[in-house]
């Protein structure tokens, strides 16, 4: 799942693409690179970041996500607002992917029982100005896993199936530092409670915490794409179902690499289960999770080769963030 963020504030990227056409050229280099999704998100969730307008939100995302739809992609719509997730499912979105689960609009359930699309229940405590004062739990895994199966039991209460169901333990969500390692560490715990699991580590401040520098600074974000890779190949060994990044090579790189490895050990006899990293074939992330049936990318979708990020698109480089007001999720 590639990241697409329509914000002007997102801690990795924020601005680079806010404007439609930067956008959805970023989108398809994306998708040259090797992403099965993309995810678009018009709302920044960093630590620190205010609530924009429904009004603005809409008018980020929508566009973006008609476009790339139109464009022959996979799309999902990065939000908490049903009014957003109905709109973008209405303009060609096959999943919604809700950093709240949920928790944040009690509408979001009943849009994507009407909807259904596919749906990404991430585990969340709160919004992006507290969450880093909810990290307080006993046992980690058993605390998210508990908590994700009460929002499971909200969504098959207001009619969702659990085929449309995707769980992700929620990275540096509540989760500024330690805790999110054991989450890691454990994911075929998260696996084995029966759905498809998605694992948004990319950029994150865990990981920025861990690279850092000998006078004790973490690394920043962009220099963190190294380690984002090195998380997925595990992840993907481990059996989740997708990766959320915003470097798609790499991940994609590792998946393949966790295929393959997957395939032998489970004393398979095609040594190249990994080369191909579309959805639908061997070298998804999590190779027996059920997928949700509308997220397969058609096997005639191609990216043209001379697709590229506009001439005006700023370079890579660190944006000005204070770097201790930021890094909550893998997309913003």
């Amino acid at each position: 799942m590639g990241v697409v963020n329509v914000t002007p504030d997102s801690f990795s990227d924020g601005g680079r693409w806010f404007t439609p056409d930067a956008a959805v050229a970023h989108g398809l280099e994306l998708l040259a690179q090797g992403a099965d999704l993309l995810d678009v998100g018009g709302e920044s969730t960093r630590p620190g970041a205010r609530r924009v307008p429904v009004e603005d939100e809409l008018a980020r995302v929508l566009p973006v996500v008609q476009r790339l739809t139109a464009a022959g992609a996979a799309v999902s719509v990065d939000t908490t607002r049903a009014v957003v997730a109905q709109a973008a499912v209405d303009a060609g979105a096959v999943l919604v992917n809700d950093v709240s689960g949920g928790l944040a609009d009690d509408a979001m359930a009943g849009v994507v029982a009407r909807t259904g699309a596919a749906y990404v229940a991430m585990h969340w405590r709160g919004h992006a100005d507290v969450m880093d004062e909810l990290d307080d739990y006993g046992d980690v895994v058993g605390d998210v896993r508990r908590e994700l199966a009460d929002r499971v039991a909200v969504l098959r209460a207001a009619g969702v199936r659990d085929d449309q169901v995707v769980l992700d333990p929620g990275l540096g969500f509540a989760k500024p530092g330690a805790s999110n390692w054991p989450l890691l560490a454990r994911l075929p715990e998260l696996v084995g409670d029966g759905f498809p699991v998605l694992v948004g580590a990319s950029r994150k401040r865990f990981l920025g915490h861990l690279l850092a520098r000998p006078d004790g600074e973490p690394a920043p974000p962009l220099a963190r794409d190294r380690a984002t890779a090195a998380v997925t190949a595990l992840a993907a060994a481990a059996g989740a179902w997708c990766v959320r990044v915003h470097e798609v090579t790499g991940s994609a790189d590792a998946v393949r690499v966790a295929a393959a490895w997957r395939a032998a050990g489970a004393g398979r006899t095609d040594a190249r289960a990994g080369t191909d990293a579309r959805a639908g074939t061997d070298a998804r992330a999590g190779t027996d999770a059920r997928v949700p049936a509308d997220l397969r990318v058609p096997a005639d979708v191609r990216v043209p080769a001379d697709v590229r990020v506009p001439a005006d698109a700023p370079d890579d480089q660190e944006m000005p963030v204070d770097e201790d007001a930021t890094a909550g999720r893998s997309g913003t």
